[in-house]
């Protein structure tokens, strides 16, 4: 985008002198499934749509699982029903979920699942016309659809990105500030290869993924470093939950437990594995009704505890059992061999590892946040549907439902609100850890057990970051991710219980209190 093309009405103002600068309806900041749905709903009803990527490598494209779906009567898993999924997600959510949310997600998850039909996606057949479905942990009944027997994500990816061909994608685009006046958004400060500039537009959906990145070893791509999180704080608004980051229980481990590393499905547990000690005994056994079936939180933090007792790096998981297995699960499979392991012939080594945030910005089931104009949807938001811990392939739902509502409601308020112009902002001073210094502070103390004297010491280490110019991307993905590492500090030090995936090694029982802790904007900056 040069900057006299980025130009348009009122844009040539000298308050924004030595900027490119474009106008838009609706601005997306994001490529995964949350934001090419809502960048294609708000297209759809005719409104002018700007789609901001800062990598181009999302995290939808890594999902293996599948997506949580309640199909029609004739096609369902006997005794499924939306009731059911909804007591499913609550029963993982450790009591924090919004119940009304939950069942509003849940049950426009078939028309959702329709649409991206509709936009080309197809997914693994039992038979002719009949969806393959599986289970994984928390699920009481086989509802997961999937594509290419462990690719969905890949395959979601790849539809919408066909779908999105004609969009107006600018590739190489961070957004830096959320700009906003009078308590309404205005626009976006952004950073491209000219420079930095402002796309003017009154409405804006954050669908900006997850922050792994903060922990030494995650299933989460580079680009995933909280950028949401870190926007809207800036801009002001609360954030909710962050001290919930899922770890997944069975990431791949090859001796080099550093940097992205693949997951391994939870459907190749659904589908008969085995999580194993070095000495062959069950790692779940009496730990929950479940066994390996139970809700991530439990698994992983009996495989963290089992690891502690034994001094082992890693337990196994033994999926020799089930018959064509290759077949089923290519991308496990191509990633097991990639480190020197055949899955057909021993078990595999696995660690938990970052995952997902069941927190984020504070939004309503529409996307909308407290600031009119801006909205948030997938992993950034917090819309109450995941609660303390999230359920299986419920990600994916959520994105593909709540995305297609925060495109909507971004296309309507920005025929309400008319054109902005947004006015330049006050500099402001940000402050960032090195990365890897973050990374080991983040995995030593605030990892999937936590305790006051390590979550103090995090603290006074993240005090110690230094103020940084945000002039590149690398710089700003750095004061991102320690604004977000101070925010998850201070919510996991406030939150004295085990609940979820937040276990405190020195608050081990769950409380009876059980309202969601919000870290104020101001205090995580």
């Amino acid at each position: 985008m040069t900057r006299a093309a980025g130009q348009g009405p009122g844009c040539g103002s000298g308050r924004w002198a030595g900027h490119w600068q474009q106008r838009a309806d609706v601005v997306v900041i994001g490529t995964g499934v949350a934001g090419l749905v809502a960048a294609l709903s708000a297209h759809r009803r005719g409104r002018k749509v700007v789609v901001l990527s800062k990598t181009g490598e999302t995290a939808t494209f890594y999902a293996q699982g599948g997506i949580a779906v309640v199909l029609p009567d004739a096609l369902r898993d006997a005794g499924d029903s939306v009731d059911t999924h909804v007591a499913d997600t609550l029963a993982a959510g450790a009591g924090l979920c919004d119940p009304e949310a939950v069942r509003s997600i849940v049950a426009d998850g078939y028309r959702a699942v329709r649409d991206l039909v509709d936009a080309g996606a197809r997914f693994d057949e039992a038979a002719t016309g009949s969806w393959s479905l599986t289970r994984e942990g928390g699920h009481t009944r086989r509802r997961i659809i999937h594509a290419g027997g462990d690719a969905t994500g890949a395959e979601v990816q790849r539809a919408l990105n066909v779908a999105a061909a004609t969009l107006d994608i600018r590739h190489n685009h961070v957004a830096v500030q959320i700009l906003h006046e009078a308590g309404a958004v205005t626009g976006v400060l952004v950073l491209n290869d000219d420079g930095p500039g402002v796309v003017h537009a009154p409405s804006v959906i954050l669908a900006t993924g997850g922050l792994g990145q903060l922990y030494s070893a995650t299933t989460n791509p580079g680009g995933s470093t909280g950028d949401g999180v870190a926007l809207a704080a800036w801009a002001g608004l609360a954030v909710a939950d962050l001290e919930f980051i899922q770890f997944h229980p069975t990431m791949l481990f090859d001796g080099d437990n550093a940097g992205r590393r693949p997951l391994i499905t939870e459907a190749v547990r659904g589908e008969g594995a085995k999580l194993v000690d070095l000495q062959g005994s069950s790692v779940t056994a009496g730990v929950h009704p479940m066994g390996d079936l139970a809700p991530r939180d439990v698994v992983a933090a009996a495989i963290n505890a089992r690891m502690e007792e034994t001094g082992a790096p890693c337990v196994f998981l033994d999926a020799r059992g089930i018959d064509g297995f290759t077949a089923r699960f290519p991308t496990v499979t191509a990633a097991c061999r990639a480190a020197g392991i055949d899955p057909v012939l021993e078990a595999i080594p696995v660690v938990p590892g970052a995952h997902y945030s069941c927190g984020g910005v504070r939004t309503d089931v529409h996307g909308r946040t407290d600031m009119a104009g801006l909205f948030a949807a997938g992993e950034v938001a917090r819309t109450g549907m995941h609660g303390a811990n999230r359920l299986a392939s419920n990600s994916l739902l959520e994105g593909l439902v709540v995305g297609a509502r925060a495109g909507r409601a971004a296309a309507v308020h920005a025929g309400d609100a008319g054109p902005t112009t947004a006015a330049p902002p006050e500099p402001a001073l940000r402050h960032a850890l090195a990365r890897r210094d973050l990374q080991r502070a983040m995995t030593k103390h605030a990892g999937v057990v936590r305790d006051g004297d390590g979550l103090r010491l995090l603290t006074k280490e993240l005090d110690t970051a230094r103020p940084r110019p945000v002039d590149s991307r690398a710089a700003f993905e750095d004061v991102a991710l320690t604004t977000v590492a101070a925010s998850v500090a201070a919510a996991a030090m406030a939150r004295t219980e085990t609940r979820g995936c937040h276990h405190r090694r020195d608050f081990p029982d769950t409380t009876a209190e059980v309202a969601p802790a919000l870290v104020a904007a101001e205090a995580c900056c």
